[in-house]
C-alpha cells in the first residue's frame, strides 16, 4: 500500500472517530491561532484529560492574546496553579507579550520565527505550524513515535532511532491536510495503538503494521526507564498569634519560581530557628526528576519573619500555589 493511501485511511478514520477537543478543529487550519497555542504550552508533559478543565477556565479568563498579553504574570500563575511546569506559564505569557506588542498581534507563520518565541522547541513549532496554518510539518510526541516504531516494528531503544522516527514520520505525513493528518496520528495513539492493550483490530492500518500479532508488541517501543531520585525536606505551617499564616514568594528562577509556598527546605539545610512542633505529618510530590517527602511542622511566632508575609488563612486562595503546597494545606486540614 503507497503511503498516500496509508494517510487517506488515517484521515477517513479520524473523520469519523478523532475525538472532539476543545482547541480542536476538524477541516484545515483552527480559524484562532492563539487557542492553539495556549493548548500546545499546555499539552508539553502533560495529558489531554489533565489539560481540558484548565484550558477551559484559562480561556475563559484570556479569551483573546491581548488579554494574556496584558496580565500580570502572578495573575497567569493563579489560573495555571495545579498544571505544573510553571515555566510553560511564564513562556507562554512571554510570547503572547511579544506577539502583541512586537509583532502587533501577527503570529509568525514560518518555522524560523516561531523558534525565536519563548518556550517554544522543534516539537511544539512543528505541532502548532500545523494545527494553526495547516502547514506541512511532521509532528512528532509520544503517541506518534509509539505508532511508528509499531508500524515499522522499530526494536532499537527510541534514544538511538530518532531520525529514523522522523524519516518515516514525515514520509507518512499528508501533504495537502496536515494539521488533521497530525490530529489523526495523534488519536490513533491514543485510542487504539496505546502503550498496553491496544486495539489492533479497530486500527485502520493493521494490515500494514508490521507488528500487529507479534509477542513483542506492547514492548514497542524501547524505553529507558530512569529511577527517579528521592529527597527529603521539612516544611513549616507558620502562625502568629492571630492565627495568620505566614508564606513568602519563591524567586522567579529554579523550582516553582515565582509561586508562593510555606516556608520549606530539604534535608541539611536550615530554614526554621524557631523549635517546631512535629505534626507527625508527610506529603510525598513527584517531580519530573525526583521524588521529595516533606515532613510538616508547626511554628507559632510572634516575631516579624522577613521574606514573607502573614495572611489570614481565608485569603490563601487568592494567591498561587504550587500543586505540593495545597497537598500539604490539604494534609494539616485533614483529620
Amino acid at each position: 500500500m503507497t503511503k498516500e493511501s496509508l494517510s487517506a485511511q488515517l484521515l477517513n478514520w479520524y473523520q469519523q472517530n478523532g475525538r472532539s477537543l476543545p482547541w480542536r478543529h476538524k477541516g484545515g487550519a483552527h480559524p484562532d491561532p492563539y487557542t492553539v497555542l495556549v493548548s500546545e504550552f499546555m499539552l508539553q508533559q502533560t495529558g489531554v484529560k489533565t489539560v481540558i478543565p484548565y484550558f477551559q477556565k484559562f480561556m475563559e479568563r484570556f479569551p483573546q492574546i491581548e488579554d494574556l498579553a496584558n496580565a500580570t504574570q502572578e495573575e497567569v500563575y493563579l489560573y495555571w496553579q495545579g498544571l505544573g511546569y510553571y515555566s510553560r506559564a511564564r513562556a507562554l505569557h512571554a510570547t503572547a507579550q511579544k506577539i502583541v506588542h512586537e509583532l502587533l498581534g501577527s503570529f509568525p507563520q514560518n518555522r524560523k520565527d516561531v523558534l525565536k518565541l519563548k518556550g517554544i522547541g522543534p516539537y511544539t513549532a512543528s505541532s502548532f505550524l500545523a494545527l494553526a496554518f495547516n502547514k506541512a510539518e511532521t509532528v512528532i510526541d509520544g503517541n506518534v513515535i509509539r505508532v511508528i516504531c509499531r508500524m515499522y516494528h522499530l526494536t532499537q531503544p527510541i534514544t538511538e532511532i530518532m531520525d529514523e522516527i522522523y524519516q518515516k514520520a514525515s514520509q507518512l505525513t499528508d501533504q495537502k491536510s496536515p494539521a488533521d493528518y497530525a490530529s489523526a496520528i495523534m488519536d490513533l495513539g491514543a485510542m487504539i495503538c496505546t502503550p498496553k492493550n491496544p486495539q489492533c483490530l479497530l486500527c485502520p492500518w493493521q494490515k500494514s503494521c508490521q507488528s500487529t500479532g507479534k509477542t513483542d508488541l506492547e514492548k514497542i517501543p524501547q524505553k529507558a526507564k530512569l529511577a527517579k531520585k528521592e529527597r527529603q525536606g521539612s516544611v513549616y505551617i507558620i502562625r502568629n498569634g492571630k492565627g495568620e499564616i505566614f508564606i513568602r514568594k519563591r524567586t522567579e528562577k529554579g523550582l516553582l519560581a515565582g509561586l508562593y509556598e510555606f516556608p520549606w527546605c530539604e534535608e541539611g539545610q536550615i530554614c526554621m530557628e524557631a523549635l517546631p512542633q512535629d505534626s507527625g505529618k508527610k506529603v510525598t510530590h513527584v517531580f519530573s526528576h525526583f521524588k521529595l517527602i516533606l515532613s510538616i511542622y508547626f511554628v507559632n511566632t510572634e516575631k516579624q519573619l522577613t521574606n514573607g508575609f502573614f495572611i489570614p488563612e481565608a485569603k490563601l486562595a487568592n494567591y498561587p500555589f504550587s500543586t505540593l503546597m495545597k497537598k500539604v494545606y490539604n494534609k494539616i486540614k485533614a483529620p
